[in-house]
């Protein structure tokens, strides 16, 4: 219970300095949503976390419910991983054909 309360006290803080930085204008509108998101999510796990493990229990799978919490992350942090090299290859795909185009023109 002291773990769970100091995690939500920490997810707190961040919201917070979210919010900071949404009002002086460091971050977007969108940038602002997706995270205030993501903090909504991982404060909303750690609250039900009981109800998790009895649906993980109830579908089967042999582990305690962070368990499963954290293979979810990170099977979503090696999607978005791939995401990133994709753009990295579209990007380096770009600047190789703009470069291309300069020195054709010189």
């Amino acid at each position: 219970m002291l773990q769970q309360i100091i995690a939500i006290v920490i997810i707190i803080f961040f919201v917070f300095r979210l919010a900071a930085q949404k009002k002086k204008k460091i971050i977007s509108h969108n940038e602002f949503s997706l995270w205030l998101a993501f903090w909504l999510v991982a404060a909303a796990a750690i609250i039900f976390i009981k109800q998790i493990d009895r649906l993980v229990a109830w579908l089967g799978f042999s582990g305690s419910g962070i368990n499963f919490l954290i293979y979810i992350a990170v099977l979503a942090l090696f999607y978005l991983i791939f995401r990133l090299q994709l753009d990295h290859a579209k990007m380096d795909k770009n600047l190789t054909e703009i470069v291309r185009q300069i020195t054709l023109k010189k």
